[in-house]
């Protein structure tokens, strides 16, 4: 594999494990921000503090501007296939051809640096440059602020990964994420990972610790990535003794905002406000999700050596459904997910209700999946929420900690993940309907029309059938390696090292293959190169079956090879022969006719 993978060095060795060079940046984040919930507006206001780790001076730095691809000057139309309808309704008419379009993206209001003095920067689409002074040396360190405010969408109308739910009483669920500049990634790689976001890549990001305050109306209920360190102020005195319940509670979820407490806070809108504030250490992000909506259940999980809280957040519309499995999918998920890889290192996991939503952060993500109006929910819907659900929590394993390029190759966390979320859901019911895992599951994809198909190592604005590609294709493959090359037990010890090698790091393909070969001693270039480098497809027949029986007397056939290979052979003797069907029936047939004692096969 010499001619496809980088060659080793003192960052990463030859063995898939992080060099004695190894390096990673840090970036801490203090941030106060507003929800604007009557105008759908979001203000905020952080300070960066950025740690050079590499071994060389920086002359800028990169910021991401993952809402600006909501800006009216996004270029990510242009990179969209479009088709031309051949009727719309006229309300999708007037939105398409005739109405402006959504006025989002980031404003920013200043760039400082610790002094309070403004620092020069440029804007690209979805990147900010920001121009220093004088470079920032290896080992060196430098704070900075940013302000700026943005215009939340409804993500049900003008898509997103995050933004808000509109429901018929008037209110709003918000689900926020990627919603303050974000440090871009500097490695021993590719330096800069500076490529533009246009919605399908997702991130790369650096780990760091965080201090947030969120400000919103005093009626919601939140969570987000982090401890609250101060519910006390938050809850009632009766919720906070439901909420030391659920920390004891190890067998079901403790519902800590009743449904009833929701609905009647549901009918107002208070003016006041109220802050909830957290702190995150060691993430590489920060979401949350905020609404006057929500009951909140959790429970304890028990792991090998720590014991996170599985937590719930949803709206009554998500009811029965949530309350009855939604934080029991999010144990299952850490329980599984640990015994392959880690025992989950973060305080809590959540599950938060967002209709048309898929989405994940560190601690924390939305799911979609919900009931009819009058409660009831067929199968496809109850396995569909429970699919994504285990989904959605598996990548806080799965970017999240083992933190690999999203941008670059999707493939390594969705395919790594997909492939977990196939053993978590057998786990959680042995009958569960997994749409990705098994060998046949990917057959159809495989076979189809090659110019269709590329490589698992494409970029991920490449990929033409993404979800086979990204997801299917590489969890399919683990699991054949799982299942039938490597074998359980050398399989499940290879992936774990890698998954302990890389947590908190940052890893490439080239360290996912060599670790699985390094930790197993089982020679897997050709599979790397067939399976994740080429578009190859299993092209084996079996030409001819045959049984074979043991027999003391040789056929004409051995006769004849015995005869031509001499005194030799003839001398060796005895032999035990072995011959299949017909050979078997001539032999008999000779016996029979010599009147000879019939040998019983």
């Amino acid at each position: 594999m010499y001619d496809l993978m980088a060659t080793p060095n003192m960052f990463r060795t030859a063995s898939g494990a992080p060099g004695p060079a190894y390096y990673q940046q840090q970036a801490d984040y203090k941030m106060n921000i507003e929800l604007d919930d009557k105008n759908q507006k979001l203000y905020g206001s952080e300070t960066i503090t950025y740690y050079n780790n590499a071994p060389e001076p920086l002359e800028y730095l990169w910021v991401q501007l993952d809402q600006n691809l909501r800006a009216p000057s996004s270029k990510t139309p242009l990179i969209e296939n479009e088709r031309m309808d051949p009727a719309l309704s006229p309300d999708k008419f007037a939105k398409k051809f005739m109405e402006e379009p959504f006025q989002g993206g980031f404003h920013i209001e200043y760039v400082k640096d610790k002094s309070g003095k403004d620092m020069s920067y440029t804007i690209n689409q979805t990147m900010m440059r920001i121009n220093l002074d004088k470079p920032l040396q290896s080992k060196g360190k430098i704070t900075f602020s940013i302000k700026w405010w943005y215009n939340i969408n409804n993500y049900q109308i003008d898509g997103g990964r995050s933004g808000y739910e509109q429901f018929e009483d008037g209110n709003r669920l918000y689900v926020i994420a990627q919603f303050y500049p974000r440090m871009a990634v500097y490695s021993d790689v590719e330096g800069w990972q500076n490529m533009q976001f246009l919605g399908r890549g997702e991130f790369a990001l650096t780990f760091g610790n965080y201090e947030v305050n969120i400000t919103v109306p005093a009626d919601h209920i939140m969570e987000g990535t982090g401890v609250n360190i101060n519910r006390k102020e938050l809850f009632t005195a009766e919720q906070m003794k439901r909420w030391e319940l659920a920390e004891k509670t190890f067998d079901k979820p403790v519902v800590i905002v009743t449904q009833e407490e929701a609905e009647k806070t549901e009918k107002g809108f208070s003016e006041a406000k109220k802050t909830w504030k957290f702190k995150a250490e060691n993430v590489r992000d920060f979401g949350f999700s905020t609404s006057r909506k929500f009951i909140l259940d959790a429970m304890v999980v028990q792991l090998e050596k720590s014991k996170p809280l599985a937590i719930s957040i949803y709206p009554k519309e998500a009811n029965p459904l949530w309350g009855e499995y939604s934080t029991r999918a999010v144990a299952q998920t850490l329980k599984t997910y640990s015994k392959h890889t880690f025992d989950y290192p973060y305080p809590k996991a959540v599950s938060v209700s967002a209709q048309d939503q898929g989405m994940e952060y560190p601690m924390i993500c939305w799911n979609f999946g919900r009931p009819d109006k009058d409660g009831k929910y067929s199968d496809r819907v109850k396995y569909g929420m429970l699919g994504v659900i285990i989904h959605e929590v598996g990548h806080n394993f799965f970017p999240m900690i083992v933190n690999s390029d999203e941008r670059q190759w999707t493939w390594m966390d969705e395919g790594l993940n997909t492939f977990l979320e196939y053993l978590t859901e057998l786990e959680f019911d042995k009958n569960f309907p997994a749409d990705r895992g098994p060998a046949a599951k990917i057959v159809p994809y495989m076979k189809g029309d090659q110019k269709y198909l590329e490589p698992i190592m494409s970029n991920s604005e490449n990929i033409y059938q993404f979800g086979s590609n990204a997801y299917g294709k590489p969890a399919t493959g683990l699991n054949i390696l799982r299942e039938t090359i490597m074998g359980r037990e050398l399989f499940d010890h290879a992936f774990k090292t890698y998954a302990q090698r890389w947590m908190f790091k940052h890893p490439t393909p080239e360290d996912l293959f060599r670790t699985m070969e390094d930790a197993s001693a089982v020679d897997l270039d050709w599979f790397w190169r067939g399976w994740f480098y080429s578009t190859d497809y299993v092209d084996i027949g079996i030409k001819e079956v045959k049984q074979y029986y043991v027999s003391l007397e040789p056929t004409q056939e051995m006769k004849d090879y015995v005869a031509r290979r001499g005194r030799f052979l003839r001398d060796t003797g005895p032999f035990i022969y072995l011959v299949d069907e017909k050979h078997k029936e001539l032999i008999l047939l000779q016996r029979n006719r010599l009147k000879l004692k019939m040998f019983k096969f």
